[in-house]
């Protein structure tokens, strides 16, 4: 386990990782019921899990000096999938041994062929407050191509019930650059998330993982992945329709209205302290990062041995945390202050300020903002800075 945290404030990312099916782009740690040859009913796997997982928040008590928790987010895998009585447990955990601060943001990623009224009634009185929906795109045969099994039309159902039990941050995450995906398929999937009574929407161009589905299909060139210009144009047309409608980038591929966006997300890229709690998540404590082993099952023998999960771990240089300040607050709004940067770097953007990837305002405040054309190649701004 890492040493004792400095800093007061801990964030913790649970981690649930379990689909009913995986879809073809996924190549997040995550297991079905098949793959994990387990006949429990979902409902038993979700109470012998967050047991579990409650022993490994013990553990985080003991190692970390941290007060307060400003943020719990529940990914997967597919969280929606848990009773909200066990993600409660869960809370109360982190609650009775942290203090969460008065207004702690607490996020549950939610497929929509998972979630009723009455669950999210549920998931609202367990203290959840914020959703984030997998929508990813309101075009069947979009949706087909990713393997998602969500029928497009519960979405607005969803948000609908949502906003009725009291919940007032809602996001909608959306992937675009699907093979086969028209700009009118797109197009459709804009007008249909800016349609929804939402706060935030993320969107990510599609990204071909080695060994998933995906990528076999695209090796034995069964679909074709669109190319380069034809997702920025994508990303462009997103880019100006949320921002004609009051939603404003924070972080290059996420878009909220005022005073809505992921307060856990930003500490991330602010590189904050966190704790991954569950198979495969990683954490960040003061320059120290680890990560859990990743199968479920090593993760069980671990906790039941009352040992801890950590696969291995890595303390960060004094130059790998300027290189990952970079690559991370570069993608912010915000951005860097000129003078955290050498000679050498300054020659690198001016450069690139030629090219108008810089907002001249900001520079002239001796700050960097990406331009919407700076977004598109932020990866090779990145990379020509940090080699």
């Amino acid at each position: 386990m890492p040493a004792s945290a400095s800093q007061s404030e801990l964030s913790f990312y649970i981690h649930i990782p379990y689909c009913v099916k995986r879809c073809g782009y996924c190549d997040f740690n995550t297991y079905t019921p098949a793959e994990l040859k387990v006949e429990s009913s979902l409902t038993e796997i979700s109470r012998d899990y967050i047991d579990l997982m409650l022993g490994e928040i013990s553990m985080a008590r003991t190692f970390s000096t941290a007060s307060k928790v400003p943020t719990i987010f529940f990914g997967g895998g597919t969280p929606s999938l848990m009773e909200p009585h066990d993600l409660k447990r869960v809370i109360d955990a982190i609650g009775t041994r942290f203090e969460l601060t008065q207004d702690c943001e607490i996020t549950l990623e939610a497929n929509p062929d998972t979630i009723t009224k009455e669950r999210l009634i549920g998931y609202r009185d367990a203290g959840i407050n914020r959703l984030s929906i997998g929508m990813q795109s309101a075009v069947p045969h979009v949706l087909q191509v990713l393997d998602r099994t969500h029928d497009p039309e519960n979405i607005a159902k969803v948000v609908t019930w949502a906003r009725e039990v009291g919940f007032e941050e809602i996001s909608i995450d959306l992937i675009y650059g699907s093979p086969g995906e028209s700009k009118e398929d797109w197009l459709r999937t804009l007008d249909a998330a800016l349609s929804l009574d939402i706060t935030h929407i993320s969107a990510y161009a599609l990204i071909v993982e080695q060994g998933t589905k995906l990528a076999a299909q695209v090796k034995r060139g069964e679909i074709v992945i669109p190319d380069d210009d034809e997702t920025a144009d994508k990303y462009i047309l997103a880019d100006e329709k949320f921002r004609a409608a009051g939603f404003n980038w924070y972080e290059i591929s996420n878009w909220s209205k005022s005073g809505s966006p992921s307060r856990h997300n930003i500490r991330y890229w602010l590189t904050e302290n966190w704790w991954g709690i569950g198979p495969g998540a990683h954490s960040h404590i003061d320059g120290r990062r680890w990560w859990n082993v990743k199968h479920p099952t090593a993760y069980r023998e671990r906790i039941e041995n009352e040992q801890a999960p950590m696969l291995d771990q890595e303390v960060l240089t004094s130059e790998e945390i300027a290189r990952e300040e970079i690559m991370l607050r570069l993608r912010l709004p915000r951005g860097m202050r000129l003078e955290q940067f050498n000679l050498e770097q300054m020659a690198i953007l001016e450069n690139f300020r030629s090219e108008n990837y810089f907002e001249e305002e900001a520079w002239s405040a001796g700050e960097i903002t990406l331009t919407q054309s700076g977004r598109l190649v932020a990866d090779r701004i990145v990379r020509e800075l940090v080699l």
